[in-house]
């Protein structure tokens, strides 16, 4: 039953995955955000079965404790469905989490390049996407951020880019979305009007 379930808990997930049980090369809470809102927003469905050993490195995660193990896979189950809530009822509402600096500063890299790690598990499904004229520039900050060199030749300020990410990203995101929206509206079979009715 769901409410056996342990709550979501961002700070104690923060902590595991920074800690020596987490695989060493498992994402960190910003970049599995990252990677958790591009799944959500996905042009095709990803199954959990799917994207979970992503989020580990294709490694095998250490739980000290089934209860940790529980609290663990909750908050990241929990995030998900709490981000695909978000877009499916209020996507202005998105909130993304990012890193801090020590002097407060806001790093939005290692979300990118989390939102680019699933971008690359469906890479042709995103496709028409990336060869949008109009569309791909929603992309852009999340290309350079995540280091995805063939776009710094663009005549364009990153350093400016990477300063506005914190504001610029949340409505990049929103406008891919938006896109696969009217995308998927497009290929889905129109009923035929006109033609001969039988009596």
């Amino acid at each position: 039953m769901e409410d056996d379930l342990p709550a979501m808990d961002l700070e104690a997930l923060d902590r595991y995955l920074c800690s020596d049980r987490a695989p060493d090369h498992c994402m960190a809470l910003s970049g599995l955000d990252g990677f958790l809102t591009a799944v959500v927003i996905a042009p095709d469905r990803i199954p959990p079965s799917e994207w979970l050993p992503v989020i580990w490195g294709d490694e095998e995660p250490e739980f000290e404790s089934e209860a940790e193990l529980r609290t663990i896979l909750a908050t990241i189950m929990g995030r998900y469905s709490q981000i695909a809530t978000c877009f499916e009822s209020d996507p202005d509402d998105f909130d993304p989490i990012f890193r801090e600096g020590p002097r407060g500063e806001v790093d939005a890299s290692d979300w990118a390049a989390g939102f680019l790690d699933a971008v690359a598990m469906r890479r042709e499904a995103w496709e028409p996407m990336i060869r949008h004229r109009r569309a791909r520039i929603l992309l852009a900050p999340l290309l350079f951020l995540g280091d995805q060199s063939d776009v710094r030749e663009a005549d364009v300020d990153w350093e400016k880019v990477a300063r506005e990410a914190p504001h610029t990203i949340p409505t990049c995101v929103i406008g891919i979305h938006d896109f696969w929206q009217h995308y998927r509206q497009r290929q889905r079979p129109q009923p035929r009007r006109g033609g001969r009715h039988r009596r």
